[in-house]
């Protein structure tokens, strides 16, 4: 148990979009898929990087919902990982820790702190390049 992060990415398709499908899985008609979703990032007990999500993204509201998120937020929190990455003093200031404890995480800003924002790094890079028709969502669970 605790905190699980995810940033997936949708795809629509549109028209006819869906006869280029290559599928071959029992019980899923091609015909019928309009939306394709893929998981683009994972965490487990980020909660700095969960807190800011639900500071800039969800309203301040952590219900567990999923929530849209447009590329700039994706840019935004990838150019605040990148700024920590390079001066680790700014952490507690651009990216704080928040509700530590079993569920949640460490507090502390040590390896595992800068270990996830590797991981966020790589996630958010990705996902930016990819931009395009792609519509992107956060959703937590705890």
């Amino acid at each position: 148990m605790g905190l699980a992060m995810f940033l997936v990415k949708h795809t629509y398709i549109y028209g006819d979009g869906h006869r280029n499908l290559s599928l071959d899985y029992p019980g899923v008609k091609p015909e019928r898929v309009k939306v394709i979703q893929e998981e683009l990032g994972y965490w487990r007990k980020a909660n700095a990087i969960h807190q800011w999500f639900v500071d800039n993204v969800q309203d301040g509201v952590d219900e567990c919902q999923e929530s849209y998120v447009t590329t700039e937020q994706l840019q935004q929190l990838l150019d605040i990982v990148k700024q920590v990455q390079a001066d680790h003093t700014l952490a507690p200031t651009l990216l704080p820790t928040h509700l530590g404890g079993f569920f949640f995480g460490s507090t502390e800003y040590d390896s595992y702190y800068f270990e996830d924002l590797e991981d966020t790094r790589h996630i958010l890079e990705g996902a930016v390049t990819e931009g395009g028709d792609a519509v992107f969502f956060y959703n937590s669970s705890w």
